[in-house]
C-alpha cells in the first residue's frame, strides 16, 4: 500500500452524502486532488460506497478523462490534429520526447511532467498547438519548447 488517502477520500465522499449514485463526481474530485486515481482510493471508495472495485475500474477506464497512473505536476499535451499536424506537430512533439527523456503518454521519474497528444483542441489557426496546465500555447516551435519547459522545470 502507498500513501494514506483515506481523510481526502472520505471528504469527498461526504460531500455527496456517501450518494453511490455520484460515483463520477467522486472520482473526478480525487482525482482533482490526487492527480490521478490510486488502487488504494478506488479500495477505499468501493469500500464506502459498497460498490465492487472492478465496477469502478470499468468507469475509470471507459472515461478517457480519469487516469490509472501517476501524472505530473504539469500536463503538456500536444495537439495531433490535421492542421497541427501539417504545421510540425510531429517535430514539436519529438523535441518534447527527447528534452524530458519520456514518450508521449509517460511522465517524468521526478512525476513533474505527463506528455500527452490528443487529435484536435479545435484552435486550428493557432496550430501547432501545445496545452500545458490547461494554458494554450500557439505556432509551437523548438525554440518555444525549450522556454515553456525552463518556465515549468524552474516553478517546481
Amino acid at each position: 500500500m502507498g500513501l494514506d488517502y483515506s481523510q481526502i477520500v472520505n471528504g469527498i465522499i461526504e460531500k455527496y452524502n456517501g450518494r453511490k449514485e455520484a460515483i463520477i463526481p467522486i472520482l473526478q474530485d480525487v482525482q482533482s486532488e490526487l492527480r490521478w486515481l490510486p488502487p488504494e482510493a478506488i479500495s477505499l471508495i468501493s469500500k464506502r460506497l459498497k460498490i465492487s472495485e472492478s465496477n469502478i475500474y470499468s468507469i475509470a477506464t471507459f472515461y478517457k478523462s480519469f487516469y490509472l497512473k501517476p501524472r505530473g505536476e504539469h500536463v503538456v499535451t500536444v495537439c495531433m490534429g490535421t492542421a497541427c499536424h501539417v504545421r510540425g506537430a510531429p517535430k514539436i512533439l519529438e523535441e518534447f520526447e527527447r528534452k524530458l527523456n519520456i514518450k508521449e503518454g509517460e511522465t517524468t521519474k521526478d512525476h513533474k511532467v505527463t506528455l500527452e497528444c490528443v487529435n484536435c483542441v479545435g484552435a486550428c489557426a493557432l496550430g501547432p498547438i501545445v496545452i500545458v496546465n490547461e494554458e494554450y500555447h500557439g505556432q509551437m516551435t523548438k525554440v518555444k519548447v525549450e522556454n515553456i519547459l525552463e518556465n515549468i522545470l524552474k516553478k517546481g
